[in-house]
């Protein structure tokens, strides 16, 4: 072979490389800019870039890579590994290949995009001198952080296991535990391979408990492992950000948003200092915050978090993934609270769609979508097709998960408020005691669903004329409330409403008024002027100044509700002739 090795007199020449990336190895690569890139291997490359180029592309066949054609600029002068040419002794001849040593040393420098497409990268290096400053100080560095009071297997697997890497760190002590012989040195090993696995062991039973329903079990799970990776990984490790995730999801499901924004938050700061900012990982943290906040009834936000999630979601997933049909679902259901029906109809079958064409049909993310896009028919006063939507959720909800999992409980809910809404007030109050005695078992005490319960029961017994346990259901459900949301929340906003509406038959115009007044000052707060749910407090209050004899507020008061009504949902809907009748009989009596 022609050596290249110490020919001071050559000048410096440029070859290409063209390799597959993992998108992490990619994301790793590009927060290392300017930095040092090794390859632990022997490095073949060609003069010829096209042919570095093809091979790059070729790569990006598989999903998973991203494909980069390294451009090399080297200057034989300076001291480094050797490299030489194999013109004469490669199997591809005329590519003019040049061979580089194991442990070549690279300075990244800049990155571009190959003709505009996400996953083609070109990424310049130079190769550097043995001698260089910042390499010598990482050489120190690391020596000094990677146990160099210990020797061979045992070393590298904790130098594995403080790197995250805990798949290959479990091979490594397997392999170290078939050459122990002494039970002193097996004990060790065990050790090490217990630390492996507890982390992961305590997040995957975290998940188990979660999937179960069993949320204190599951936090629990998820914080012993979130104490093990702050003990033995870096500070922003992905596993770290992936551990916060989890629990910020539990201490969302249990009504805690306070430590479910605080979780999510965390995670979304160790993406941000790792990644770059179209990565899935991102959208993930994004679509979490939105869920949080959508929770809080903070629509607007909500809905910018999402919007971020899908964005990212769109440029890096196919169009079937998973991933766009959860975020499709999400949008959905804010637009669903915001009253914009017909884009959460919209959003919510883009995600059904995705998830019927991908998932086995008992899958509970199916259900989840049924679910979904049942509340919006039922919004929109289909109640059939509402009916049909919550019962294929209750199905593959009652064949897939325990008999007292709370989703269990809100398809009851949703059944219950569908026949409420017809006006089926025995089948309602029983899916909604079904519902209620699901989450007393399941939930803490003080939960947002435990509210709604109480709420929609109470509803019920004032259909019924019940108004005694009318206004005890909804003032427990107001309680809570008070307890767990921000004072401008819509839910207190209808729990107002609710309990205004069974002291007006009641007689009690006076509390009646107070408490529709609350309902309207919140709902000016933190609804679009044309939002549905302004109908119903339009409509009470209409009446309300009718027996007061105040019949041309009422008739104010009545034509809102009607006008609402006409321009956010279908023309069929009940209440819209509900609230035309009252107009009628208010213009009547003036």
């Amino acid at each position: 072979m022609e050596q290249y090795v110490g020919q001071a007199h050559m000048e410096s020449f440029t070859v290409f490389h063209g390799q597959g990336l993992t998108k992490a190895d990619f994301d790793q690569m590009i927060n290392t800019q300017d930095g040092l890139l090794p390859f632990n291997n022997f490095l073949l490359t060609t003069m010829h870039r096209q042919v570095s180029l093809n091979f790059a592309r070729e790569t990006m066949e598989s999903y998973d890579l991203i494909g980069i054609l390294f451009v090399m600029k080297i200057d034989p002068s300076i001291t480094s590994v050797p490299f030489a040419a194999i013109h004469g002794v490669s199997y591809f001849e005329g590519q003019e290949q040049i061979l580089f040593s194991i442990h070549s040393i690279f300075r990244i420098g800049p990155m571009k995009q190959i003709d505009g497409n996400s996953r083609l990268w070109q990424v310049d290096l130079t190769l550097i001198n043995e001698n260089d400053p910042e390499l010598q100080v990482l050489t120190k560095q690391i020596r000094n952080d990677t146990y160099p009071h210990i020797q061979g297997w045992d070393r590298l697997g904790k130098i594995l296991f403080k790197l995250g890497q805990l798949d290959k760190a479990q091979e490594v002590y397997d392999i170290l535990l078939d050459q122990t012989s002494t039970d002193r040195e097996k004990s060790l090993v065990y050790h090490m391979l217990g630390m492996v696995k507890r982390a992961r062991t305590y997040d995957n039973i975290g998940l188990m408990y979660d999937n179960m329903g069993d949320y204190s079990n599951a936090i629990s799970s998820h914080q012993q492992a979130l104490k093990i990776y702050q003990n033995t990984l870096t500070s922003n490790h992905p596993d770290l950000a992936t551990s916060y995730n989890n629990i910020g999801l539990v201490y969302n499901k249990i009504g805690d948003y306070l430590n479910a924004t605080s979780s999510h938050q965390k995670a979304l700061e160790i993406y941000q200092n790792t990644l770059p900012s179209n990565h899935p990982d991102l959208a993930t943290s994004y679509n979490n915050i939105g869920l949080v906040h959508d929770n809080l009834g903070d629509y607007s936000n909500a809905l910018l978090y999402q919007q971020k999630a899908l964005d990212i979601y769109q440029n890096t997933l196919p169009s079937n993934h998973s991933h766009l049909a959860t975020s499709y679902n999400n949008i959905g259901s804010v637009y669903n609270s915001m009253g914009d029906y017909s884009n959460a109809l919209s959003y919510q079958q883009k995600a059904l769609e995705i998830y019927q064409n991908i998932l086995p049909s008992n899958h509970p993310d199916l259900a989840t979508t049924y679910n979904n896009i049942g509340l919006v028919y039922d919004n929109m006063g289909d109640y059939s097709n509402a009916l049909s939507s919550h019962q294929k959720a209750l199905e593959i909800y009652q064949n897939t998960l325990p008999s007292n999992h709370p989703d269990i409980a809100t398809s009851h809910n949703n059944i219950g408020s569908v026949y409420d809404n017809m006006g089926d007030c025995s089948n309602a109050l029983s899916c909604y005691n079904k519902a209620l005695e699901i989450w007393q078992k399941t939930l803490p005490s003080n939960h947002s669903h435990l509210a709604r319960s109480y709420n929609n029961i109470g509803s019920v017994y004032d259909s019924m004329g019940d108004y005694s346990n009318a206004l005890s259901s909804h003032q427990k459900a107001l309680e809570i409330y008070q307890k767990t949301l921000p004072p401008n929340h819509p839910d207190l906003a209808s729990s107002f409403n609710n309990i205004g509406s069974v002291y007006e038959k009641m007689g009690d115009y006076s509390k009646a008024l107070s408490y529709y007044e609350q309902d309207l000052e919140i709902c000016e707060k933190t609804l679009p002027s044309n939002h549905p749910d302004f109908a119903p407090t339009y409509g009470h209050m209409g009446m309300m100044c009718s027996k007061n004899r105040e019949y041309s507020k009422a008739v104010l008061y009545c034509e809102r509700a009607v006008k609402i009504l006409e321009n956010s949902v279908p023309a069929t809907h009940p209440h819209i002739q509900l609230y035309a009748n009252n107009l009628t009989y208010v213009k009547k009596q003036m």
